[in-house]
Parts: C-alpha cells; structure tokens; sequence
C-alpha cells in the first residue's frame, strides 16, 4: 500500500461534499493538499480543517467552465515548486435534469464536457508527463453511473467522454507505477446527487480514494466506492487489487 505522507495531492471541488471529506481524510494520512474551488472564500474553512491536522496546504481557485482559467491555475500550482503525486479530479456538474429531453439546449453539452471532461482531461495532460518522467504518480477521474437517462445528457455524455479519456491513458502507463484510474461515488446525498439519494456522503470514504493507495500498476479500473464503505483503508486496498482488474 502507498504511504501518502508528504506527498502533495491536488483535489478539485474540495471544498465541500465528498471532495472535502476525501481531503480531511488524505489528510489524517499525513498527505499535504492543494485544495481547489470556484473562490478561494469557498475553501477557507477546509484549509483550516486540513491544516489543523498538521499537513500543508494551499488553496487555488479557478473556474472549470473556462479552460483559460483552469491553464492559469496550473501555472499557479507549478509556481509553488511542489511535486504533485496524487490528482483526484472531484469536481463536477450536473446541470439541468430535462424532462423534455428532446429541446436540450446546446449549453447543456457545452458547460457539462467544460466542467466534467475537458477541465479534468487538461489537469491529466498537465501532470501525467511529470508523473511519468519522476516514476509515480496516482490519478483518480471522477465517473458516474448513470445511464439509459436522455433527461440528463450533457452530464451523462461528459461523464461517458471522461471514462475513454482515462481508459485511453491507462494503457499507456499500464505496468508502471504511475496509475490513472476512475473513481464513482455512487449516488449520494450531495449538492449534485440531491437529497433523496441513497448514500450518505461518509459511505465514499475509503472508496473514492482508495485508487491513491493502490501499487499494483494496473489502470484504467472503475473504482466502485460503495464497494468499500465501512471498511479499513487497508482492507479496501486488498479488496481493489484482488477483485479488480485492468480492462487491458
């Protein structure tokens, strides 16, 4: 199992829902975070959070529709001379849920692939060289489940668009120690899943991150978190490698 303690992770849409717990909890394993939002007003009181259990972090802010915003922000994170090891790529958008599917606006598809697969296919393309030329590195993108629902297109084909991104760049680290991997959350009880979903945002936890603590060399698995709730982090770990495989 990889020891995270000191090593740098970045977490997109930390500040709040499962992005903040998987902060808080890369935290107690004595990993160091940049913390990203929409406002760096939005993640002040994680950064406290995660700074009062003795890691380093800093906050950044961009806006994921804006991919000049998100290339200004790398820069930003390149400008504080650390190595970043971990990408857990959180952040996304649902953003309409159309009962007249057929009059889906145009907008729907081209704020949705901004938010949940272009921003994330920017923040691989950035660190994933890197990663490769140190020998490490860990990337989780974040999927859905969702399926057979036109009323949510622009979510459902971004989310999809983002899976074959990831996939499509696992197999060319595959067998190395640098692993990019999806990660579901199952629907839970978040600002995006709503209230009547099924899953408390605590059952994610190991699950969404479990995929940094993997050393198998294998990517391009879909992490199911609700897989894991309740369990150890140690056992999490034995059960991902043991029970999923790469689809290469």
């Amino acid at each position: 199992m990889v020891d995270v303690k000191g090593r740098w992770a970045l977490i997109t849409g930390a500040a709040r829902g499962i992005g903040r717990l998987s902060a808080l909890f890369m935290a107690e394993q004595g990993c160091n975070l940049i913390l990203h939002s929409r406002s760096l007003e939005h993640t002040e009181a994680v950064l406290n959070e995660v700074k009062a259990l003795g890691v380093e972090a800093v906050a950044v802010a961009a806006d994921l529709n804006d991919p000049a915003a998100v290339e200004k922000m790398l820069k930003e994170i390149d400008a504080l001379g650390v190595r970043v090891d971990i990408v857990l790529n959180n952040a996304g958008l649902q953003i309409a849920y159309r009962t007249e599917y057929f009059k889906t606006p145009v907008e729907d598809y081209l704020v949705s692939f901004n938010v949940n697969t272009i921003a994330p296919a920017m923040i691989c393309y950035h660190f994933m060289p890197k990663m490769i030329e140190k020998g490490f590195g860990r990337i989780l993108n974040t999927t859905s489940g969702i399926r057979l629902e036109p009323e949510q297109a622009g979510y459902s084909a971004s989310k999809a668009a983002l899976d074959k991104i990831t996939t499509d760049l696992g197999k060319t680290v595959q067998g190395s120690d640098v692993m990019i991997n999806l990660t579901d959350p199952g629907w839970c009880r978040t600002d995006l899943g709503g209230p009547n979903a099924p899953n408390a945002p605590e059952s994610t936890i190991p699950g969404i991150v479990v995929g940094a603590f993997l050393d198998d060399k294998k990517s391009g698995r879909i992490l199911g978190a609700q897989n894991f709730a309740g369990m150890s982090l140690e056992d999490a770990v034995k059960k991902a490698e043991e029970e999923f495989d790469s689809p290469y």
